[in-house]
């Protein structure tokens, strides 16, 4: 009976080392956000992917409710394009909460921007102080990246709780977003967005209003970035015709209540 326990156990460590080291390395996998976009009202497919049992996990805000037709405005502010001061104006006048995740250099180059976002009642997010891929670095490195972009914010604005993150580019890990939550941060992800990041490749106002459009659904989560031309162009009628079909838009923190209360 010995004889035969010896190999069983050590069977039954290997497996469990086997099972270690695998549940060690897909905290470590790098995931870049992606999803099949949404088609007339329907949900896209962010359930289906590989990565959900991660979000959940780490509690990470992707969607809002939905059975509601509320809408959550999100913009990546990497770098400033002159389009910034535009979308305020628009936000401000059509009464429009917003979250803007900035880096290092939007706040180094842009602090006038950045206490207006503030005292306007906008959220100001952490997009990290120099935009690396943050699940290949160590939590010392996120630690940093984070610190330094909430203490500039701080300064900036006396203050302003810095609650929400982005990764940058939208790539992630089960390991890095538990620091960012060490760090007291949610990670933010998105429902709704399209390819306008690329300055050298703008195609006007209408394509950004349809591509933004034909992603509508109840509690979607929309990613813009600012230095879109074509946002900018398109943002007013963007808030107007999701109005005219029943959307209200609201603060992330309202999302982060109903979500985790």
């Amino acid at each position: 009976m010995r004889n035969r326990l010896i190999p069983m156990l050590a069977g039954i460590a290997a497996a469990c080392l086997i099972f270690a080291a695998t549940a060690a390395a897909n905290s470590q996998s790098p995931f870049h956000f992606g999803f099949k976009k949404s088609k007339q009202g329907s949900l896209p497919s962010i359930a289906e992917e590989g990565f959900m049992n991660i979000l959940q996990r780490q509690q990470a805000i992707f969607l809002g409710n939905t059975n509601s037709k509320e809408l959550y405005l999100t913009f990546d502010n990497g770098y400033e394009n002159g389009f910034t001061p535009r979308i305020l104006d628009i936000l401000r006048d059509k009464q429009v909460p917003a979250v803007f995740f900035v880096t290092g250099h939007f706040v180094k180059d842009q602090a006038e921007l950045v206490q207006r976002m503030a005292k306007e009642g906008h959220l100001i997010g952490n997009h990290s102080w120099s935009h690396p891929d943050l699940s290949q670095v160590g939590a010392e490195r996120i630690r940093g990246e984070m610190d330094k972009v909430r203490q500039a914010v701080a300064e900036l604005t006396g203050g302003q709780e810095m609650k929400f993150m982005r990764p940058p580019r939208g790539i992630f890990s089960d390991r890095m977003l538990s620091v960012c939550r060490e760090l007291g941060y949610t990670g933010v992800f998105w429902s709704v967005a399209y390819k306008d990041w690329d300055v050298n490749s703008q195609r006007g106002g209408q394509y950004a209003y349809d591509s933004v459009m034909s992603q509508l659904h109840p509690g979607a989560v929309i990613l813009l970035h600012s230095v879109s031309r074509d946002n900018v162009e398109a943002l007013g009628r963007i808030i107007d015709a999701a109005r005219s079909q029943g959307y209200e838009f609201k603060s992330l923190n309202e999302l982060q209540m109903k979500t985790y209360r």
